[in-house]
């Protein structure tokens, strides 16, 4: 019998074990990857994310598995260039991309390191009810094993398509239609910082990442995905010189170091968090668009703030109610900014507010803050200096 069995060894899975651990609870954490196994992902973690890190202990372990900090972003939009960083978290200011077959065994060792039993290799096939409260989990190992294993509570890390969440039928609270899709490679040979490119309909990122590699990812609205997955590496580069030029000049110079990576499927949700003996965490209760790179950073918040909403009263309804009131209250504007920012189109008051701030440092690390999740959007939006600009 375990406190908490976790479903789900990634991003928000592996923190939220080591946490319930850390709480004292005795923790099983279940996946049915064998670690170290890439994922799709475009794997930034804003400063918000690098403080958590910190704080959990395992940042030195990002640092040094060969993935540099980021110190500054560049935002173009239209002719206007935003040069920055956000402001700092804790001390933190520099942001990181590690790849996720780096990050994740990290995460998980963290989880085992606070006395987690992680089991790999392990899939979650049903979930056990008791007069119809979820009180276990029937799973299956790679060798054909099955075994039931009972918790007070299950948490649900399985991503976009969990199991837990379709076992358990948690109903979207939100949702809305595909916006955008995405195609991603690895570049070496072209040097970038955090890189932010916008045009009608296109959207092109850049970010350096581990072994010297830098991703460089591609958005086009959903509906071209059928056209574009047609003949996808053509259209990637396509997008990136139309977006972009000054890019692209820097790709002709290196080289593709990987395959296309992409999905037509960004689903745009939320779901009920929780319920009797069951949590979402992470995608399973929550996803958006890639195209604000704020999963993991929100997977760890999430995690975060189920553990200490919890905190002894593991099997207090209350409490779980109280989980999804504060995610979604700290979730929502980001998600309905990232909405604006998947319709791939520049509005122009954006862009004059964008071009207002431009020359105001202090605004544009103010700005960068709010897409980092640093800094709230109504704090941003009553800071003094951004009344004096719109005054001009």
């Amino acid at each position: 019998m375990y406190d908490v069995i976790v479903v789900g060894a990634r991003c928000a899975g592996s923190p939220t074990a080591m946490l319930f651990a850390r709480a004292g609870y005795r923790v099983l954490l279940l996946d049915k990857a064998r670690f170290p196994r890439d994922t799709l992902s475009t794997h930034y973690l804003h400063q918000p994310a690098v403080a958590r890190l910190a704080s959990w202990g395992l940042l030195d372990a990002v640092t040094a598995s060969n993935c540099p900090p980021i110190d500054l972003a560049r935002h173009k939009v239209a002719d206007v260039v935003l040069e920055g960083c956000s402001l700092p978290v804790d001390g933190h200011r520099s942001a990181y991309a590690p790849r996720r077959f780096v990050l994740d065994p990290i995460l998980a060792a963290g989880a085992v390191a606070a006395g987690v039993e992680f089991r790999e290799n392990c899939t979650v096939e049903d979930l056990l009810f008791e007069d119809n409260r979820v009180v276990g989990v029937r799973c299956r190992t790679r060798s054909g094993t099955v075994a039931e294993e009972r918790a007070t509570l299950v948490v649900g890390a399985d991503g976009m398509r969990s199991l837990v969440a379709t076992k358990v039928a948690a109903p979207f609270t939100i949702s809305h239609p595909l916006m955008s899709c995405t195609y991603y490679s690895y570049w070496e040979g072209v040097p970038s910082c955090f890189e932010l490119f916008e045009g009608n309909d296109r959207w092109v990122g850049a970010l350096p990442t581990n072994d010297g590699l830098t991703l460089i990812s591609t958005y086009f609205p959903q509906s071209a995905f059928d056209r574009v997955r047609a003949d996808a590496q053509t259209a990637y580069l396509a997008n990136i010189r139309a977006t972009t030029p000054e890019l692209y000049e820097r790709m002709l110079g290196g080289r593709q170091a990987e395959r296309l990576y992409g999905t037509g499927d960004q689903q745009n949700y939320f779901r009920r968090a929780a319920g009797p003996g069951w949590a979402l965490v992470g995608d399973a209760g929550h996803h958006k668009d890639s195209i604000t790179a704020r999963g993991i950073s929100d997977a760890f918040l999430q995690a975060e703030l189920l553990v200490s909403v919890i905190g002894s009263r593991l099997g207090d309804h209350q409490a779980l109610e109280r989980f999804g009131a504060e995610r979604d209250a700290k979730l929502l504007g980001i998600y309905h900014s990232t909405l604006l920012a998947a319709g791939l189109s520049i509005a122009p008051d954006r862009l004059a507010l964008l071009r207002a701030i431009s020359t105001r440092q202090q605004l544009v690390d103010g700005y960068f803050a709010t897409v980092a999740g640093a800094c709230e959007i109504d704090d941003f939006y009553t800071m003094p200096e951004l009344a004096e600009v719109l005054a001009v």
